[in-house]
């Protein structure tokens, strides 16, 4: 029994945040954080100094949908810790952008 008790998982659940988005929501910021990201290394990739335009666009995007960093990454360590949830969210993520490089 002790065997047993000793490989119980002893990880934590991440409770959901006082601010929880929807799928839907995060579907949308992530990938607008998707296409940020990209923009961003696409200018690393040209050796351009992108420090302002990451601090900026992160501010922008979060201003644009009425939340907080905080809020955006509770809810990502929400989402990381529900696999199914986030396995649909960055499914829709990936779809979208290909919709967009179209």
């Amino acid at each position: 029994m002790l065997l047993l008790a000793s490989c119980e998982n002893k990880q934590t659940k991440v409770t959901a945040p006082n601010v929880l988005l929807s799928e839907p929501q995060m579907v949308e910021i992530m990938t607008d954080v998707y296409v940020l990201e990209n923009a961003i290394n696409y200018r690393r990739g040209k050796s351009i100094n992108t420090n302002n335009l990451k601090t900026k666009g992160y501010e922008a995007l979060f201003e644009h949908y009425g939340i907080t960093d905080s809020v955006f990454f509770e809810n990502m360590d929400y989402y990381n810790d529900n696999p199914v949830l986030m396995k649909r969210v960055m499914d829709s993520v990936v779809a979208n952008f290909e919709l967009l490089r179209n």
